[in-house]
């Protein structure tokens, strides 16, 4: 019996797929683990770093919604596209809080540096989510050889630049000055004192 070359094609296809994803559940913990104690030492704040690293939700929620909106399935190609999304949105979340607290040790009070901050790095933020996205557009509306490939990455790289830009143009800033108060009121309220009898 003559065996079906397509069928094998196909196997072997198949188990690679396979492989792949089961690499992809180690890979991308892994490296989001190491994201977040880069920024760990970096900044040597948990509250910050844990601050910063919510921008890959944040980005993720967009990669997501764009492969939705695109009808596209989840593939290796858009894991990959997630990994870097990721990089992307610490790399975002790094430069506003690097800044704000850059004018806290200039002195200023901490509504005026959240807010001068964030309007500071409005524009380089937004023209840097915009070369990004018109960089991948060409891949994601690509037709060719690769096309399957291409596209997947492309979208949730598009997707998740754009509302990771705003979302952490306005969540961040305010979560960074909430979380700065809540320390602030913590460290400055008298322990109770023991009654003596």
């Amino acid at each position: 019996m003559a065996r079906d070359p397509r069928g094998q094609l196909h196997a072997e296809v198949l188990c690679a797929r396979v492989e792949a994803k089961q690499r992809l559940a180690v890979v991308v913990p892994l490296a989001l683990g190491l994201i977040f104690a880069l920024i760990f030492l970096s900044f040597g704040s948990l509250r910050q770093a844990a601050l910063i690293f919510l921008c890959v939700p944040l980005a993720v929620t967009g990669g997501i919604f764009a492969l939705w909106l695109r009808g596209m399935p989840f593939t290796i190609s858009a894991a990959v596209g997630f990994i870097a999304l990721s990089g992307i949105a610490v790399l975002n979340g790094i430069m506003l809080i690097s800044f704000i607290n850059q004018l806290r040790e200039q002195g200023r009070g901490l509504r005026e540096a959240v807010v001068e901050g964030t309007l500071t790095r409005l524009r380089p933020k937004l023209m840097t989510a915009l070369v990004a996205s018109l960089g991948f557009v060409p891949m994601a509306i690509a037709t060719g050889a690769g096309a399957e490939v291409q596209r997947p990455l492309a979208t949730v790289v598009i997707g998740g630049i754009l509302t990771s830009t705003f979302l952490t143009l306005l969540v961040v800033p305010v979560l960074s000055e909430w979380l700065e108060r809540k320390a602030k009121n913590q460290t400055n309220t008298p322990a109770p004192e023991l009654a003596t009898v």
